[in-house]
Parts: structure tokens; C-alpha cells; sequence
């Protein structure tokens, strides 16, 4: 008897799974997504790591220079600078992890038999991408040397010793490759992204299945009214967890931050609103609690190792790098390493904006659209 109602219940509750449409769609395709994404876009050998490239040179041995730098697939050259200044303001603005610049005697020097040097600067806010960067450019320096050397032998019949080119790395922002500085922006992103996210799905979805929505849709508040209401509180609550984020990562963790920190809070607001609505288009989509929360963790997942959070995003897939646009915690990782660790102004972080604010209008609206279709009678 005992067997036949436990098997009852069984069959009973692998039904009710089977109609819940949405919970079945995610727990079939979570794990293919997840698969797919840890398979192809998560990368521990960083390739094709953006670089900027000054030829002072401008000879047939620096073309050659700088098509071993290409031809090695850990550097595509993103910008050919006209100036130092250029070089530097392509690493600082994030354009390029890297820059290298030739000098004016690259050429008469190596055919000379003597030492040159290039000067590698590398953006070390990403320590995973800055220590490879680093080994590959010398590694690169190395097998050049050796190269050179043995044309020297065959052409003149010496054999001549040492190193002809010679990396000299410069690191920016984060010379003692501390990992800390580079991981608490992003997981100030990531906290703000679980928990908004998270909090505002259940929110709506808690007041319609207690009862207490369909009182304040019978008001004469608009239904956008209602929605931006909802929102204020978590505003308070991501400032409340940016500013204990920064409070640790600061006193514990001695993370600078180079930039200014008023701007840093105005724009985290487009972050914070971003993250809401996002939540509230997972409102519009459950049916309750339990589905708004398997939503957001269908969406959190792969935003966290799209985001650049982790893996530099762009040794992904092409594929891949796209989707990571359509997560606002990329645009936010950019934007706090670019003022927390580069001291950055709005010059280096507008385009960041710029996408929050279009995500915002698009996820937004959208939201209110379908709230009306389906709570407003």
C-alpha cells in the first residue's frame, strides 16, 4: 500500500513537471546552453588579445616584426598609431590590452649585429590576459633573436651571441598583477546582477499570487507608474551593496580607485536600473515565485561568463562576443575597472552608457507592454 502511494505521488508530481512549461524549458535547455558556452567561449589559453602597434621603423625587418606578432594568433593588431601618445591612449581608453612600439633604428641596429629594444606596454588591470600577453611578446622577442642570429651566421659566416630584440614591458594599472583589483569590480556587477535581478523577478510575481496587485491596478496609476514604484526601493539597495563592495575591496583588499568617485555612483544608477528592469521582463514571463527564480538563474549563468568577468571576452568566439552584448553586466565591468583601476573619465566610458541606456528603453518598455497584456484586465 505504502509502494502504490509513494509511486502515486511520484507520477503525480512528474506530471505536474511535465506542465510546467517554463520550468521544463529551462531544465532542458539550461545545460545545453551552459555546455555550449563553458565549450567554446571559455577559454583558459587567451588569444588574440587586441594590440596597438607604432612602426617609428617603418622598414621591411618591422613589417616582418610585426607580422610575427600576428602570425603567433595572441595578438590582432586592433590600431597602426601614428604617435606614442596615440599608443597610449589606445590602452588607457581599453581599444587595446597591449601596445608595442618599434623605434626609429630597429632596422640598423639588428642588421648591425646589435641589441634593440621594443617597448611593450601592457594593460595588467587583467592579470590572466597581461601574463600571457607578456610571455608571448617575449617568446617572440626570443625566436626573433635566434632567427636574426642565424641569418647573421650564414650571410657573414659569425656566430655572434645574445639577444637582438629584446621586450621591454611596461605594466599600467596594475603592476603587481594583484588579482583582487581586477575580480571586485566585476564581482560588484555580479552581486548586483543576482540579487536585482533576482529580487525584482519574485517581487511582482509574490504580489500577484497573494492577491495584493490586482488592488493596485484598480487605482488610477499607470501601469509604468506602477513598475518605476516598485523599482525605487532596490535602487537603494545596489547602492547600499556598491558601497559595502567598495568599503571591503578598499580597507581589506587596498584596491585603489584612481578615478572619481561621484561620477562612478551616477553611472552605476543606469547599471541598477538596467539589472531592475531586467527583472521585471522575468516578472512578465512567470506564472510565480518558483519560475521567476529559475528564469533569473537561466539568465545570471551565462552573463557571468560572458561579462568579462572572468575570460577576457575577447579571445571568444565571435559568436559569443555578440551575446556578451546583450548582458548589462558587460557594459558595468568596463565601466568600473575603466574609473575604479585606470582612473578613466566619461570620455573612456560614454559608449558603456550609452548601451545601459538603450538596454534600459528597449527591456523597459518592453516590460510594460507585456505587464498590461497580462495583468491589466
Amino acid at each position: 500500500m505504502k509502494n502504490s502511494r509513494l509511486r502515486a505521488l511520484v507520477v503525480k508530481e512528474f506530471k505536474q513537471t511535465l506542465r510546467d512549461k517554463i520550468t521544463l524549458a529551462i531544465l532542458l535547455v539550461m545545460p545545453i546552453v551552459e555546455l555550449f558556452i563553458i565549450g567554446f567561449a571559455v577559454n583558459m589559453d587567451i588569444k588574440h588579445v587586441w594590440t596597438a602597434v607604432f612602426d617609428q621603423s617603418r622598414s621591411q625587418d618591422s613589417r616582418e616584426m610585426i607580422r610575427s606578432f600576428t602570425s603567433s594568433n595572441y595578438f590582432d593588431i586592433k590600431l597602426y598609431a601614428n604617435s606614442v601618445n596615440e599608443v597610449n591612449e589606445a590602452v588607457q581608453a581599453g581599444y587595446a590590452k597591449i601596445g608595442v612600439i618599434i623605434p626609429s633604428d630597429y632596422a640598423s641596429k639588428i642588421h648591425g649585429g646589435r641589441n634593440t629594444k621594443l617597448q611593450v606596454i601592457v594593460d595588467a588591470t587583467d592579470s590572466l590576459s597581461a601574463n600571457s600577453a607578456m610571455a608571448a611578446a617575449q617568446t617572440l622577442g626570443i625566436l626573433k633573436s635566434n632567427e636574426l642570429l642565424r641569418q647573421q651566421a650564414m650571410r657573414h659566416g659569425i656566430n655572434l651571441s645574445g639577444q637582438l630584440v629584446e621586450m621591454r614591458t611596461k605594466l599600467w594599472y596594475n603592476p603587481d598583477f594583484v588579482t583582487s583589483w581586477y575580480m571586485i569590480p566585476g564581482i560588484m556587477g555580479l552581486l548586483l546582477s543576482i540579487s536585482l535581478i533576482t529580487l525584482m523577478g519574485m517581487a511582482i510575481v509574490r504580489e500577484a499570487e497573494q492577491g495584493t496587485l490586482e488592488q493596485l491596478l484598480v487605482t488610477p496609476m499607470q501601469a509604468w507608474e506602477l513598475l518605476l514604484s516598485k523599482i525605487c526601493p532596490y535602487i537603494i539597495i545596489g547602492y547600499l551593496q556598491i558601497v559595502l563592495s567598495l568599503v571591503i575591496g578598499m580597507i581589506f583588499f587596498d584596491m585603489p580607485f584612481v578615478g572619481s568617485l561621484p561620477l562612478f555612483m551616477l553611472l552605476t544608477f543606469f547599471y541598477v536600473v538596467s539589472d531592475l528592469a531586467f527583472g521585471i521582463m522575468i516578472s512578465t514571463f512567470s506564472d510565480n515565485q518558483l519560475q521567476a527564480l529559475q528564469l533569473s538563474t537561466f539568465i545570471i549563468l551565462p552573463s557571468v561568463m560572458l561579462s568579462g568577468f572572468i575570460f577576457p571576452i575577447e579571445s571568444m568566439p565571435k559568436f559569443f562576443q555578440f551575446l556578451s552584448w546583450t548582458f548589462p553586466v558587460t557594459f558595468y565591468n568596463d565601466l568600473a575597472r575603466q574609473i575604479i583601476l585606470k582612473g578613466g573619465g566619461m570620455e573612456y566610458v560614454w559608449d558603456d552608457v550609452v548601451a545601459l541606456c538603450i538596454f534600459i528603453a528597449v527591456v523597459f518598455t518592453s516590460s510594460v507592454v507585456k505587464f498590461k497584456k497580462k495583468f491589466v484586465p
